[in-house]
């Protein structure tokens, strides 16, 4: 069966209508931001603060005070990229802050670029892979709320995406050229290791250990550029982050990925959450949260034992997500994360039954938009987009307590489909590499 095959008519059908959904959603954010000139939920909740991320990244490349005094928990790589990346004489006696947006015109081009390459890389891929499901799958992915989320923020996942998508997408045909694009995106994102480490679960012994070296090659040449940036600092600064946020606020469970904020929230927050819920409300969301969290954690382990048991039925882009979704879920590393695993979901065939439920949960936590049921907050704010002061609103939305709960589902529904391919595989019920289990494509 070939790939253009693999998806029923029904199933192509559901897809446009979940496609069409994120599109109209975005559409609808437009119609907002042109009407209210700011950005609705669950973009950031300050309107001044578009870019930030890297246009602070940009005022610190330029600091020696990097490890020290900011704290960073990043590899060099990215202080080098936004560096090069950026108009000099802007940073030139400057105290840094928003006023960088107005003249570092280039780091603006920069990250609109980085997001045009990702859409057409993504495009590219999943042409590749299934024509017919291309589309509707790249609308997802591009007009999805991580990915624009990540270009609202102008964070470096727009940069560790491309990464992805070209060290396991079916675009590259050098193992040379995949491993570099893996190494760069890990450099970017430490949390992107996973994807690594679950190369190991198919056996790709050569592949994971070429790909670490160049990994730590890329570490080592940004390091002796850049001058600072040792492993040392960059785990002390780990460690200290992870102590810091310990405790959270309010303003964490905005656009969450996991419930981990809101688990803090909830059992070691100074803010009164009981006064607003309840007790009884906080004592099972302080309970139930942590389960749900452990439970998709132990099935998504179920299903990486299941590929290291019959890696010959597991398509590798599967294992890959399963590696990179246990990372996603176990730390929380920014609503733009999911882009990630998105992508390796959208790889998938609609065949059986929990892969179309996952494909379809992923076309849900596209959706750049949410429903709010009670407006909790208005406020004069600053919006960068405009350039002058604008009432803004602010509510307390349903994908607060469900997006988590989306990423938990897609990868844990993923890995019960291993689960049960491996078994049929022991039983001899499927013959491997089968129609309905080989790998979409198998990376150099």
């Amino acid at each position: 069966m070939s790939p253009s095959a693999s998806t029923s008519t029904k199933g192509l059908t559901a897809e446009w209508l979940l496609a069409g959904l994120v599109v109209l959603v975005a559409l609808r954010d437009v119609w907002f931001f042109a009407t209210k000139n700011y950005l609705p939920e669950p973009f950031f909740y300050e309107s001044a603060d578009t870019w930030m991320d890297w246009f602070n990244t940009a005022w610190w490349a330029r600091d020696k005070g990097i490890y020290d005094s900011w704290a960073s928990i990043y590899p060099p790589i990215s202080f080098l990229i936004v560096r090069v990346l950026g108009v000099p004489h802007c940073y030139v006696d400057q105290a840094g802050g928003p006023q960088l947006r107005y003249c570092d015109w280039a780091g603006v081009v920069a990250i609109h670029a980085f997001y045009i390459i990702d859409v057409v890389l993504v495009a590219l891929s999943l042409m590749r892979i299934d024509r017919r499901t291309a589309l509707p799958r790249s609308l997802a992915i591009s007009l999805g709320m991580p990915l624009l989320y990540g270009l609202d923020r102008g964070n470096l996942i727009l940069l560790a995406f491309g990464g992805i998508v070209l060290a396991f997408g079916p675009l590259l045909h050098s193992a040379k050229g995949r491993w570099l694009a893996l190494a760069v995106a890990i450099n970017l994102k430490v949390y992107i290791i996973a994807a690594l480490a679950a190369q190991l679960l198919r056996r790709r012994w050569r592949w994971t250990e070429m790909a670490a070296i160049t990994t730590i090659l890329t570490y080592l040449i940004s390091y002796l550029v850049l001058g600072i940036g040792t492993p040392s600092e960059i785990v002390e600064n780990i460690r200290a982050f992870a102590v810091a946020e310990s405790t959270t606020g309010v303003l964490d469970v905005w656009y969450p990925a996991t419930y981990l904020p809101m688990i803090k929230l909830l059992t070691g927050s100074d803010f009164p959450v009981i006064v607003l819920l309840g007790s009884r409300i906080m004592d099972w969301g302080g309970m139930l949260l942590p389960m749900l969290q452990h439970a998709g954690q132990a099935t998504i382990l179920l299903g990486a034992v299941a590929a290291w048991w019959r890696p010959q039925v597991v398509p590798s882009h599967r294992a890959t997500m399963l590696g990179l979704s246990f990372a996603l879920i176990t730390s929380e590393v920014g609503g733009y994360s999911p882009c990630l695993m998105l992508f390796f979901v959208m790889m998938e065939r609609w065949e059986g039954r929990a892969r179309p439920l996952a494909i379809t949960l992923a076309y849900l936590l596209s959706v750049p938009g949410d429903l709010i049921f009670s407006n909790v907050l208005s406020m004069s704010q600053e919006s960068f987009l405009v350039g002058h002061t604008v009432l803004v609103e602010r509510g307390i939305g349903l994908g607060m307590f469900l997006r988590p709960l989306v990423a938990i589902l897609i990868p844990s529904l993923l890995a019960l489909q291993t689960v049960a391919a491996a078994w049929r595989d022991w039983h001899g019920q499927a013959p491997r590499e089968s129609a309905e289990e080989a790998p979409l494509h198998a990376p150099a």
